[in-house]
């Protein structure tokens, strides 16, 4: 199988002045595969953001190649091609809603690369509907909570028909709820076959990816399944990282009740081993 991104001994540096620039990616190479989920992950400084934008030609490797579809992201001819395939929600909503009304906002990209009419209004109406926000297609965005315009955001992206969409931090200013709309939204479209990247600080939200890379100090140190990477606790905690609050309660129940996983890391199983483990104690067939 072909990767959708593939990066091969990237290294980027930010230019302070005419003498000094300041090292932020070293040498890193990966691969994204078609339908993964793919969470990135380190601390504040590690490289994590700078690292999501050349994964759609934002920004371009001071040396080594990005290749999105088999497009080098240093081809300024190949970057429409390149941010078709690979879209991008940022932090901040605000930034990338322009227009007054919902639909004229999902509308906008749609209209730039010169989409026909009747397709357009099939792909925003296909968009809204997807992050549940149709109900709101006539409201103006600056009405929305935080997780609404985050999803409206995400119809945008999603209109333009990407094969991946890469989320930047796109949760960190949203309260729980409006996290939790922004989770749902990403979990169902990696069901439907999009190839998703989140960019996170939350080890909650890394750990319901099917993949987790650890960025510190601008390289690679692990990439494996969450439940791998979750298992080096103390490794973590040296990259400046957690373990997500479900895997710190199982390991408190597991302290006094052996028989309980502590190898848990989403709710659901979390929820499930109780169940089984209450079960199993009232004597029950598990």
């Amino acid at each position: 199988m072909e990767p959708i991104i593939a990066l091969e001994n990237v290294s980027f540096s930010y230019k302070i002045n005419e003498t000094h620039e300041v090292s932020v990616l070293k040498d890193v190479s990966f691969s994204i595969f078609p339908g993964e989920y793919v969470a990135i992950i380190g601390h504040n400084g590690s490289g994590k953001s700078t690292l999501s934008k050349h994964l759609n030609g934002l920004l371009t490797p001071g040396s080594g190649d990005v290749w999105i579809r088999g497009h080098n992201t240093k081809d300024a001819s190949r970057k429409l091609d390149i941010r078709k395939a690979v879209g991008m929600v940022f932090q901040h909503p605000d930034n990338q809603i322009v227009a007054t009304i919902v639909e004229e906002d999902v509308a906008f990209g749609l209209e730039n690369i010169g989409v026909p009419r009747e397709e357009m209004k099939q792909r925003i109406d296909e968009a809204l509907e997807i992050v549940k926000m149709s109900e709101f297609r006539k409201r103006p965005p600056h009405h929305l909570s935080g997780g609404q315009k985050q999803r409206v955001a995400i119809a945008g992206v999603l209109a333009m028909q990407p094969d991946c969409i890469v989320f930047d931090e796109s949760t960190s200013m949203l309260d729980t709820f409006g996290r939790n709309e922004v989770l749902q939204v990403m979990r169902k479209m990696n069901t439907m076959g999009m190839t998703i990247i989140t960019v996170t600080h939350r080890m909650s939200e890394a750990a319901e990816a099917d993949r987790i890379i650890v960025v510190e100090d601008g390289k690679i140190v692990m990439d494996g399944k969450p439940g791998d990477i979750f298992k080096h606790k103390e490794v973590l905690m040296e990259l400046q990282l957690d373990i997500p609050a479900v895997s710190q309660i199982a390991e408190m129940v597991h302290n006094q009740i052996p028989n309980f996983s502590k190898e848990l890391i989403q709710e659901e199983e979390l929820i499930n081993e109780v169940k089984r483990v209450s079960k199993a104690r009232s004597g029950e067939v598990v």
